[in-house]
C-alpha cells in the first residue's frame, strides 16, 4: 500500500466513554458511524464501539445499516438509519433490524405495510424540522399528519422524537432558542395525540461540548416521560468544532478526546535538487537553494487536498517527528515534500496524525474537519 490509515481502537473507546460521561449517565449516547464512520471505516468501528457499551449506532442509509448489522450479527445493538429513507426501503429496514427516522405519513404507511407483511411491530423515530429545513416534519399540517398516522397505527410505534440543530456549536444562538421552542411545542403535540416516545434527542457532539442544550433536553425529555438521547459523531473520532458566539460557552468535551485516525504514506524516493530547479505542475515552485526532497505515494485522488500545495495552503506532513513542507503542487497520486532538515533515512510520512491534524488540513482547504476525514481513501487497519 502506498498510503494507508491506522485506526486506534483504544482511543475510539476512550472518546466514546468521554462523550458519554460528559453527556451524563442519564443520557443515552447514540454513536454515529454514518458516512463509513466519518471515513474511519464503520465495519471496524462498529464492533469496537459496541464492545465499549454503545447500545445505539447511527448509519446513513439502509445499505450501510445492513453491512453494519452483518458485521455485528444479530443481537441487542440498535442501528438507526439517520439520513432519510425511500418508501421502498421499508422491507429491508425490517429484515435487517434497522430503526428508521421518519417524517411523513407516507413513511409511516410504508413501514406499516412492510411490518404487517413481516408479521412484526416496528419502531421509528419521528423527526421534527425546527429550522434546519432539511429532514423533518414542519410545524403545522405536515407534523399533524405524521403524528396522527403514527397514533392510529397498529404496527408502527413512535419510539423516539428528535430534531437537529443548525447552530449547536454557537453558544447562546438565537436559532437554537427558536428550535427549542418549536421542538417543545412539537413534544407537547406528540404527547397530546397519545404517543409515548422512549427517547427524545436534539443534540450532537457540539451540543455535548457546549452543554446548555443537554440541560434543556434532559428537562423536556423528563416532561414527556422519556429518556434524553444524544447523537454523537465527531467527538468519537477525536474532534470537536470550536464553540463560537458570545454566550459564555466553554468546551466541556473537546479537551477530553483525541484523534483516532493516523494517515500514513510510503516514501517512494528521495533526491537532491539544485537551486533553480522547478518542482511539480505549473512549475510554481523554484528551489532557492540546494534541497533534499522526498516523493510520497499519496495525492488528491487519495484525499490529500490540492489546497495543501505550497503557495496555496502551505501544507506539511510529519517525517521522523519533524515537519516536511509540501513542495510544489499536490498531484493526483503523488506529493513532493522538503526533507532537507530531516537527517537519515526517510521511509514513511504521517499525512494526518501527531503533528498535523484534520483542523490543519481543513484550514488549508478552507473547509471543516468532517470533509477532510470523510475524503480520505486507502485501506484502514485497526491498531
Amino acid at each position: 500500500m502506498k498510503n494507508w490509515v491506522e485506526i486506534s481502537g483504544t482511543r475510539l473507546v476512550e472518546n466514546f466513554r468521554a462523550t458519554r460521561a460528559v453527556a451524563g449517565a442519564d443520557v443515552e449516547t447514540l454513536a454515529v458511524i454514518k458516512a463509513d464512520g466519518y471515513g474511519h471505516d464503520a465495519m471496524l468501528c462498529a464492533p469496537v464501539l459496541t464492545k465499549a457499551g454503545a447500545r445505539w449506532l447511527g448509519v446513513t442509509d439502509v445499505e450501510e445499516g445492513a453491512k453494519v448489522r452483518a458485521a455485528l450479527g444479530e443481537g441487542g445493538t440498535r442501528i438507526m438509519v439517520m439520513s432519510g429513507v425511500e418508501l421502498g426501503d421499508a422491507p429491508a429496514l425490517i429484515s435487517h433490524g434497522l430503526t428508521p427516522v421518519v417524517w411523513t405519513a407516507e413513511h409511516v404507511s410504508a413501514m406499516e405495510k412492510a411490518a404487517r407483511a413481516a408479521g412484526q411491530r416496528v419502531s421509528v423515530h419521528v423527526e421534527v424540522d425546527t429550522g434546519m429545513t432539511r429532514q423533518g416534519a414542519a410545524a403545522g399540517e405536515a407534523l399533524r399528519s405524521v403524528l396522527e398516522r403514527l397514533a392510529e397505527s397498529r404496527w408502527v410505534s413512535c419510539e423516539g422524537a428528535m430534531t437537529h440543530l443548525c447552530c449547536s456549536e454557537v453558544a447562546g444562538a438565537k436559532t437554537t432558542a427558536s428550535s427549542q421552542k418549536l421542538f417543545a411545542e412539537a413534544l407537547a403535540h406528540i404527547v397530546a395525540v397519545g404517543l409515548k416516545p422512549d427517547f427524545v434527542h436534539i443534540g450532537n457532539t457540539s451540543a455535548v461540548d457546549e452543554g446548555s442544550t443537554m440541560q434543556w433536553v434532559r428537562q423536556h425529555a423528563k416532561t414527556a416521560g422519556a429518556r434524553a438521547m444524544v447523537r454523537a459523531g465527531l467527538s468519537l473520532y477525536g474532534y470537536c468544532l470550536p464553540i463560537e458566539g458570545g454566550g459564555g460557552g466553554e468546551a466541556r468535551l473537546q479537551p477530553k478526546v483525541k484523534p483516532v485516525l493516523t494517515w500514513k504514506a510510503c516514501v517512494l524516493g528521495v533526491r537532491e535538487v539544485e537551486a533553480g530547479t522547478t518542482v511539480g505542475y505549473g512549475a510554481t515552485f523554484v528551489a532557492k537553494r540546494r534541497m533534499r526532497v522526498a516523493l510520497l505515494g499519496a495525492g488528491y485522488a487519495d484525499g490529500f487536498r490540492r489546497e495543501a500545495s505550497s503557495g496555496l495552503g502551505d501544507g506539511w506532513v510529519m517525517i521522523a517527528g519533524k515537519r516536511a513542507p509540501v513542495v510544489g503542487r499536490v498531484s493526483m497520486n503523488l506529493t513532493v515534500v522538503d526533507v532537507s532538515e530531516i537527517e537519515g533515512a526517510v521511509e514513511e510520512a504521517v499525512l494526518l496524525g501527531e503533528g498535523v491534524s484534520a483542523e490543519d488540513h481543513a484550514r488549508w482547504a478552507e473547509t471543516i474537519p468532517y470533509e477532510i476525514l470523510c475524503g480520505i481513501r486507502g485501506a484502514r487497519v485497526l491498531r
